[in-house]
């Protein structure tokens, strides 16, 4: 099945305050963002015409700019308002949502210190990083080479472009080694998420997560955390090694882009799909779609 290239589609785009054609959406190639990983985005979903946790993407929207020193020239209220807008011009309303910010080309060396800020919002359809069928039979995961850097180090609370460098290698070398994705350690060699999710462990009716210090926290996570709680499921943050992986049961993701994916293999460690990595799948699926929870 042949692809459109992202910058062929058809559509509009929100780009600096106004509505463009979707290919006339383009940057100079001179520009700091592109140059110097001055950049940062969100990504989020639509179901059913509404926007999950909408005003909070756009609360760390502003919060990621901040961290990368520059400011966002929209309201969290305008961003809200783009968003919407753009769903409606592009006809849809199940959608993967991409507001992005980025510093631009007054000035091209390290320092960008009075570069304007622009800001663009694009929406497309998206069904799901991961379909059905895989979500629920358990996704392959290799152990990544690269890992999650220091946060004395890096902007690492921060939804920046630059940070998802290492993400995209190790993504390229899972997939070639005929995995889904790839679990990634801290600088420490603990457990700490996948290349673009975070990741989630069961033993004993117990769920074990990464403490999110030292990478996003994201709000996916954050969700799930709150429906198992909900659940009365016990939800443990800690630090975890990787040797511990032989004894926990069942494993799984969440993110944004992959929802609530079940996983089966993490290099040399297996997992079973069980029932409580399903019902968890089945109370966010129900979480992101209210309307038809009350139908």
């Amino acid at each position: 099945m042949s692809v459109i290239p992202f910058d062929q589609r058809d559509g509009v785009i929100w780009f600096d305050g106004k509505l463009v054609p979707w290919k006339d959406a383009k940057i100079h190639v001179l520009t700091h963002g592109l140059h110097y990983g001055s950049c940062i985005f969100e990504g989020e979903r639509a179901y059913d015409g509404v926007i999950y946790k909408c005003t909070e993407h756009s609360k760390r929207f502003h919060k990621s700019a901040e961290i990368m020193d520059f400011t966002v020239p929209y309201s969290v209220a305008e961003l809200d308002e783009a968003k919407y807008l753009c769903l409606k011009e592009n006809g849809l309303k199940d959608a993967y949502v991409r507001p992005v910010a980025w510093r631009g080309s007054e000035m091209m060396a390290v320092s960008g210190l009075n570069n304007s800020i622009h800001t663009a919002i694009a929406v497309w359809e998206w069904p799901s990083m991961f379909d059905m069928a895989a979500k629920l039979k358990g996704i392959r995961l290799d152990v990544a080479d690269y890992r999650r850097p220091d946060p004395a180090c890096a902007p690492v609370h921060a939804k920046a472009a630059g940070l998802y460098m290492i993400c995209s290698l190790s993504k390229h070398k899972a997939e070639r080694a005929g995995y889904a994705d790839a679990m990634m350690l801290d600088f420490e060699g603990n457990v700490a998420e996948c290349t673009g999710a975070n990741i989630f462990f069961i033993k004993d009716g117990v769920i074990h997560t990464p403490m999110a210090d030292r990478f996003l926290n994201g709000l996916t996570r954050q969700s799930v955390i709150e429906l198992c709680k909900q659940r009365g499921f016990e939800v443990v943050e800690r630090r975890i090694r990787p040797e511990e992986l032989e004894s926990f049961n069942e494993c799984f993701i969440t993110g944004s882009a992959a929802e609530v994916t079940l996983v089966s293999e993490i290099g040399p460690y297996n997992f079973v799909t069980g029932n409580m990595g399903k019902v968890i799948m089945e109370d966010y699926s129900a979480a992101v779609r209210p309307q038809s929870k009350a139908a």
